[in-house]
């Protein structure tokens, strides 16, 4: 098993023995108070990782599964000296304009948190600018790695809820607009939230596990009993989860909703063109007959009286048709 994973401070170098073609500086941020360091690490390429390898006795594959760039499963590695935690959570790609799922890795020991999201997460982050503040830093690192973790997974499950009053928000708007006539837009529109609900829905399904499994694992780092507030994290993701699924039926519902309306729409108008079909027939028969110039024809060489009499019989043909129509309820 790894032994403690206590940062190791390495001989300072001197600059002029560095060589030109030295590999770039880690980014790597960093808070200390109260005994308990965070560190830091947005979107980690290989300075990052090297500099874990070098200042701490990490498991080879953790450090391998940081380093890759395929999304790794939600997972729970406890170790003797630490744990190391794999998550996910949805952000909002501007770029894609979908919802997506980005990972969080995180190293839980005593006395030390790594935090290592693969892309940037706004509430992570606001989080640890918040703790640069002594006050907000007494606040959540004062009780030990555990809590902080705990303040962690918090910050992040209530991230969600405001893309879940979105995907709500948009529902609501689906419905109020059904009976407006804007159905083929709302095609797209369903399409694109029961796309968001089903990768919110898989970013958060595998992993409800997990989160049960972390009360568990991250109490043996914690100051006082934590049970009870990580206990609220897993109401949390089965909450969000919940609603996911209550979401799901009324996307189906919606869709389906909207199939009938248009449906309905689409029978509407074949009818509209049936019935304007069987008038227009007769019409056409009759003013067809008496444009072939037959004289044989009833009242053919009239003249003034055959545009009477066709005018008649296409009057009458109508009436009857109508009449024909309403008596079957077609009208």
């Amino acid at each position: 098993m790894p032994n403690l994973p206590n940062i190791r401070r390495g001989r300072r170098r001197n600059a002029d023995s560095v060589p030109a073609s030295a590999p770039r500086a880690p980014d790597i941020q960093r808070r200390d108070a109260h005994g308990l360091t965070w560190v830091h690490i947005e979107s980690p390429g290989d300075a990052e990782v090297r500099w874990l390898a070098e200042n701490h006795d990490f498991h080879p594959l953790d450090l391998e599964d940081v380093q890759s760039r395929r999304r790794q499963r939600a997972k729970i590695d406890a170790y003797d000296e630490y744990i190391f935690v794999v998550l996910h959570f949805p952000r909002f790609n501007k770029g894609t304009g979908r919802l997506q799922p980005e990972e969080l890795n995180v190293f839980v020991a005593d006395g030390l948190i790594i935090t290592i999201p693969n892309e940037p997460l706004k509430p992570l982050s606001a989080l640890f600018s918040r703790v640069q503040d002594p006050d907000e830093a007494a606040k959540v690192m004062h009780k030990g790695s555990g809590y902080l973790f705990y303040a962690i997974l918090d910050t992040m499950a209530d991230y969600g809820f405001p893309i879940l009053d979105k995907i709500s928000f948009k529902l609501d708007t689906i419905e109020e607009e059904m009976f407006e006539g804007r159905n083929d837009d709302l095609v797209r529109d369903i399409s694109q939230v029961k796309q968001e609900i089903l990768n919110y829905r898989k970013t958060i399904k595998p992993q409800r596990a997990v989160f049960r499994g972390l009360e568990r694992h991250a109490l043996k780092y914690a100051a006082e009993d934590l049970e009870l507030y990580y206990d609220d994290i897993v109401d949390k993701v089965e909450r969000a989860y919940d609603l996911l699924e209550n979401y799901r039926e009324v996307a189906d519902a919606l869709e389906a909703t909207n199939e009938s309306v248009l449906t309905h729409r689409l029978n509407a108008m074949v009818k509209f063109l049936t019935v304007l079909s069987a008038f227009v027939l007769p019409l056409t028969l009759i003013a067809g007959f008496y444009g072939m110039n037959i004289d044989v024809l009833p009242f053919a060489g009239s003249g003034g009286l055959s545009l009477v009499v066709t005018l008649g019989l296409m009057a009458t043909a109508a009436a009857g048709i109508f009449v024909f129509f309403r008596h079957r309820r077609w009208l």
